[in-house]
């Protein structure tokens, strides 16, 4: 399965976000249509003020982002994993942090809401607070794109390693991981975390980022790490962006997945450790 990574810098500028989403989608399609297309986190809006990613937040479904990726998705034929827009919430003043998966018809086959929100102080002394304007998800999603079965995370899940063991337990092949990941936690744990997901669980690891800089809640420029990644399920990195908008493609081989498992059958020798005895020694 081909699959093409679009890596943005997206701004608190819905306009200009939709308009470098069309572009690059575009680019995607032009040297050879891919199976399916990964987008990142926060492509329709990223950074400003609480206030302003409130007021942002659109419709699921029939927003504008929601839209213009669902047209696209039918005009060209092709999957498209809508990396995270902002969702409004009807009952909750806080939004929602959403996935959206289109199948080439433009049907939504399914969404996912970003699990575990990104509450902390960066080496830098900066505050994330995402809780603060974003209600957490509560349900997981996966789906079956030729053959292959796909997970969802979002960007700061990628550090909860039970979230990933549940879904290996549902047979998964391939966690796609849209993110914004700091640059400051970026040079020191992406590379690492991404690759121990691949690893760990024998899958192919899609981790598609936003890179660059952009106005934080402070008005102070705030940076992305870029660097969005392909892992193999030994752990390769077979695709890398650098730190600039750009298309990354990869090809997902189910033979390499069936290869690795077989070698080291993990599956087979895992143990259940619900209800085992804790001895502490003292």
């Amino acid at each position: 399965m081909k699959i093409a990574l679009i890596q943005m810098n997206s701004q608190p500028n819905r306009d200009h976000n939709l308009a470098e989403v069309a572009r690059l989608l575009n680019l995607a399609v032009a040297f050879g249509k891919p199976d399916l297309i990964v987008l990142p986190e926060h492509f329709d809006w990223t950074g400003g003020t609480p206030a302003e990613r409130q007021k942002a937040a659109d419709l699921v479904p029939g927003g504008a982002a929601y839209e213009l990726v669902r047209r696209f998705a039918e005009r060209h034929q092709v999957w498209i994993h809508a990396g995270s827009l902002l969702e409004r919430n009807l009952s909750d003043p806080r939004i929602f942090n959403t996935t959206v998966v289109f199948a080439p018809s433009g049907r939504q086959v399914g969404l996912y809401r970003k699990i575990h929100l990104f509450d902390i102080i960066a080496p830098d002394g900066k505050q994330y607070l995402e809780s603060a304007t974003v209600a957490p998800g509560d349900s997981l999603l996966i789906y079956e794109v030729g053959g292959l079965r796909i997970a969802c995370a979002i960007c700061y899940d990628l550090r909860f390693s039970r979230l990933f063991d549940r879904l290996a337990s549902l047979g998964v092949d391939v966690f796609i991981l849209p993110a914004a990941f700091t640059r400051q936690t970026g040079k020191d744990h992406w590379e690492v975390l991404c690759r121990a997901r691949a690893i760990e669980f024998q899958a192919y690891f899609v981790a598609c980022g936003q890179c660059g800089s952009y106005p934080g809640p402070d008005g102070e420029d705030r940076f992305a790490f870029g660097q969005s990644m392909v892992c193999d399920p030994w752990g390769h990195v077979i695709a890398r962006a650098g730190n600039t908008p750009e298309v990354l493609t990869a090809v997902l081989d189910r033979e390499r997945i069936r290869q690795v498992r077989e070698g080291i059958p993990m599956a087979s020798h895992r143990v259940r450790l619900d209800g085992m005895e804790v001895v502490e020694a003292r």
